[in-house]
């Protein structure tokens, strides 16, 4: 059973949000369902900073021994931060993927679109 902490919120892509100390800032990552399900993660392609990012339209991709997925925007924003130690360390996504493994921080004009996204228990029951 896959790890779904229930202060974020979801994508029925498998990425997840986080509120940061920073108004207007949210952090993403993919879940642990989908890092388990990509495999052995070797390559990140993320979105540049003051790249200007779509809800659900592409941003990036992953490649894993397995496979290459695409990772979709969560929220509609502009790129703020990348999660530079990826690029070295792109295994970081498997091993920690609501932690050190994060991808990208977006700031967002909306923030009420947040509440849109799915949470723990919806989540949950996506991927039961």
């Amino acid at each position: 059973m896959s790890l779904i902490p229930d202060q974020l919120r979801y994508t029925k892509e498998h990425e997840w949000v986080a509120a940061t100390d920073s108004a207007g800032i949210f952090r993403m990552g993919i879940t642990d369902f989908a890092q388990s399900a990509l495999g052995d993660i070797v390559y990140i392609q993320m979105p540049k900073p003051g790249e200007e990012v779509t809800a659900d339209k592409i941003c990036g991709e992953v490649e894993s021994t397995k496979s290459v997925s695409e990772i979709y925007a969560p929220v509609t924003g502009k790129i703020a931060f990348v999660n530079d130690l990826l690029n070295k360390n792109p295994e970081l996504i498997n091993s920690d993927c609501y932690g050190q493994g994060w991808i990208a921080e977006i700031e967002v004009v909306d923030i009420s679109v947040i509440e849109k996204l799915l949470s723990a228990q919806q989540y949950q029951a996506l991927t039961a």
